[in-house]
């Protein structure tokens, strides 16, 4: 009698009971494999991957709960983004860094960006401004401005700021950041300012620099203002504020070179853009212009307020600015120019087409005597030139006035075109369509027809550049990187 009898397939049944052992030990592996993967597959479903555009990717990154950030709305994250970005600045030469802001409604007062970094803002993060002025740093004036624009004193430095970059982008997915700016807005009416309010995001002496897909709200004055900078991106902003909120204005670029602002929605109590260059003796003495300025896709609504404004501190200049495909809704003028006597320099080579305006009560204003001096320093002598300002292929809707034009008497706007712009007029419109003093131009194609300064010159199309500004070719890089969920 055999130990071990032969199974059906002329195998012992000890070795079929090792063939059996061998087969659970691999089942029990298949399994223990299966369970790895499923958690494996699990933790996966913990992260979220975030893909974004900018103009570069960066090494490394972290977040800012790794600093100690608390997103509950109530603790101050002031000393953690200072903390996250001090430690972050070393990777400048390495890759550079960038810092995530979580989901979550993070407190925070003024903090100062680094060099070849970037700040990412969730689409579900909230940065709250603090309403502490002890966490918003006093700094001096502005050179090209001679004196802060709320009091006599410097002002508080913006939520955002950062001086003397290169490489830095601020962006995220569509995240907010809020200005909690009524208590500003009081303080303002009441007078009660020593200092001009803080802005939301600023950035000073600076070369390549993106802004793009954020939400601001409630501004404790204008939101975005890059100043004595270069080569600068604002894409897809939405800034809101309310309609009677002082000085709100969207985005100001002010003595900047090469500037590229498009796809913005822009609801304020100020002008939606306003293009700036230093105000009266001080604007001239620092002798910067904002220059080579492109603006696409805009929509805007200000009823007190401009699409588009031209000064009035022009006093460093401005020339080439393009500005196409604008929609203006419930807004009280098109593109405003305003300057003064002692404002001196220059507004030049100005091109707008393809604008559509709805409930307006300008469609065309230029202001020679906007005054608002810093000080009584001002030079009377100092006379701006305005010149080469070209509107062309524009249609508005309900509209008050047509045109209201004053330049400057012995110093009249020159070189003012304006074709093909149609002008529906609201149930009550001025008697007085085309209000013109101290300008010259022609226009063409134009309804209701223009003063007699803009007589008619048939057929003319007012001249647009054909050529790209250096920023327009500047494309972007897709970026990622994973957070936990």
């Amino acid at each position: 009698m055999e130990l071990y009898p032969k199974s059906r397939y002329g195998l012992s049944q000890h070795v079929m009971l090792l063939i059996l052992v061998i087969v659970v030990k691999i089942l029990s592996t298949l399994l223990v494999l299966g369970f790895v993967n499923f958690h494996t597959a699990e933790a996966a479903k913990t992260s979220e991957t975030i893909e974004f555009l900018a103009i570069n990717c960066r090494k490394h990154s972290a977040v800012l709960t790794d600093f100690g950030g608390v997103g509950d709305g109530k603790t101050s994250n002031t000393k953690a983004f200072n903390s996250a970005i001090a430690n972050l600045s070393h990777y400048a030469s390495d890759g550079g860094a960038q810092l995530i802001v979580p989901p979550g409604n993070w407190l925070t007062g003024s903090f100062n960006l680094t060099s070849h970094f970037t700040l990412y803002i969730h689409k579900d993060a909230v940065l709250l401004a603090s309403q502490d002025e002890s966490e918003w740093p006093l700094l001096p004036a502005l050179p090209s401005y001679g004196r802060g624009r709320d009091g006599p004193g410097g002002r508080f430095s913006s939520l955002i700021f950062g001086t003397n970059l290169t490489d830095v982008v601020i962006t995220g997915g569509n995240g907010t950041i809020d200005g909690q700016g009524a208590s500003w807005w009081e303080k303002f009416k009441k007078e009660k300012l020593n200092a001009t309010r803080p802005y939301l995001i600023e950035v000073m002496y600076s070369d390549k620099i993106q802004i793009s897909n954020l939400s601001l709200i409630n501004s404790p004055s204008w939101n975005v203002h890059p100043i004595y900078s270069s080569n600068l991106l604002i894409q897809a902003l939405t800034i809101l504020a309310p309609i009677d909120s002082p000085n709100t204005d969207g985005i100001n670029p002010d003595s900047c070179t090469n500037t590229r602002i498009e796809d913005c929605y822009i609801v304020s109590g100020d002008d939606c853009i306003a293009v700036k260059s230093g105000w009266d003796q001080y604007g001239i003495k620092v002798g910067m212009p904002t220059q080579h300025l492109v603006i696409r896709r805009l929509t805007c609504i200000s009823p007190d307020s401009a699409t588009i404004a031209l000064g009035s501190e022009m006093s460093g200049g401005i020339k080439d600015v393009r500005a196409e495909d604008i929609t203006a809704i419930n807004t009280q003028s098109g593109v405003r120019i305003k300057t003064a006597v002692g404002r001196g320099a220059y507004v030049k080579d100005i091109y707008v087409r393809r604008m559509a305006m709805k409930t307006m009560k300008y469609v065309f204003w230029m202001t020679g005597d906007y005054g608002s001096h810093p000080d009584p320093g001002f030079d009377p002598k100092a006379l701006p030139q305005v010149t080469a300002i070209n509107y062309r292929d524009m249609v508005a809707e309900n509209v008050t006035y047509s045109a209201r034009l004053d330049g400057i008497r012995n110093d009249p706007f020159t070189g003012i075109c304006i074709s093909n712009v149609t002008i529906t007029l609201t149930e009550k419109p001025k008697e007085l369509q085309w209000n013109c003093t101290n300008i010259q131009g022609i226009t063409s194609r134009v309804m209701p027809p223009a003063c007699d300064l803009l007589p008619k010159k048939e057929p003319t199309d007012c001249f647009f550049p054909d050529d790209r500004l250096p920023i327009e070719d500047v494309k972007l890089k897709t970026c990622s990187f994973s957070i936990a969920a």
